[in-house]
């Protein structure tokens, strides 16, 4: 029996199993270098996010954007002197404006848009605070 076409048809499937083989190994190699690249991609994204938390933490809280009306910055250098909650009535005589209902309403109004700006707190009705 000749023995040597099987011997030729398994060396064909050797080559063709070698290049497989081959081929693999350099899909594997170019997978854990492109797996390498991402592993340390994400490590940098991590150094970064601790980065940016550790210096937003030292940042000053930027104020939000007052009225334009000028006793706005008043008022609130008013309440950064308050050792405790102030009534639209308290405002006012700081502000030295006249105790007429028309100027408590007006500045109860402005205390309540403070509110609204997330700037001042309102404990209980009437009774502000400069927000912690």
């Amino acid at each position: 029996m000749n023995v040597q076409p099987l011997l030729d048809a398994l060396g064909i499937q050797e080559d063709a199993a070698r290049a497989l083989a081959d081929d693999l190994r350099t899909q594997i190699e170019d997978l854990h270098g492109r797996l390498r690249e991402a592993e340390i991609h994400l490590e940098h994204l991590a150094i970064t996010r601790k980065t940016v938390t550790a210096l937003a933490d030292r940042l000053p809280a930027v104020p939000p954007d007052l009225p334009e009306h000028p006793d706005y910055p008043r008022i609130l250098a008013v309440f950064n002197e308050a050792t405790g909650p102030l009534r639209a009535r308290d405002v006012c005589e700081a502000l030295d404006h006249e105790l007429l209902p028309k100027n408590v309403e007006g500045t109860r109004a402005k205390l309540k848009r403070l509110v609204k700006l997330d700037i001042l707190t309102e404990i209980d009705t009437g009774n502000f605070t400069r927000k912690s």
